[in-house]
């Protein structure tokens, strides 16, 4: 090999969208109210939750949903650091909660009633963690 040759660019890698099924998207609906709704929810298995809702709004063409993502990954760095404010954690998920309701008022399809669920049960688990 010619040390003198130019080092070739790093070819980017064509993403390939993930596509979610409406399965899928109940699915991870009822995993995650699950998973809230345990009376010691695993922080593991929330982190998890949390990358698989960051894939999928990502995945998503839906316009309106980067607070909710933006949230969510806020939420995710707050609890994978070991010295995060529980009120801080606490405003993070009631504003995801308020962001998950805003989005669940504007479906009109069969996710518009366990969103709001959903929406429900982060601010009012945000509200406990600021007590």
């Amino acid at each position: 090999m010619d040390s003198t040759a130019s080092t070739p660019a790093n070819q980017s890698v064509p993403s390939v969208p993930l596509t979610v099924t409406d399965e899928q998207n109940s699915a991870l609906l009822t995993d995650t109210l699950n998973l809230l709704g345990a009376k010691s929810p695993d922080p593991k298995q929330a982190l998890i939750e949390i990358e698989r809702w960051i894939e999928v709004l990502k995945a998503t063409e839906r316009a309106g949903l980067a607070k909710v993502t933006q949230e969510l990954q806020l939420v995710h760095q707050q609890l994978s650091s070991s010295d995060t404010d529980t009120h801080d954690l606490a405003e993070t998920l009631a504003s995801l909660g308020i962001e998950t309701g805003k989005v669940a008022e504007e479906t009109t399809n069969d996710y518009a009633t366990p969103l709001a669920q959903l929406g429900k049960t982060l601010m009012k688990l945000g509200s406990q963690l600021s007590k």
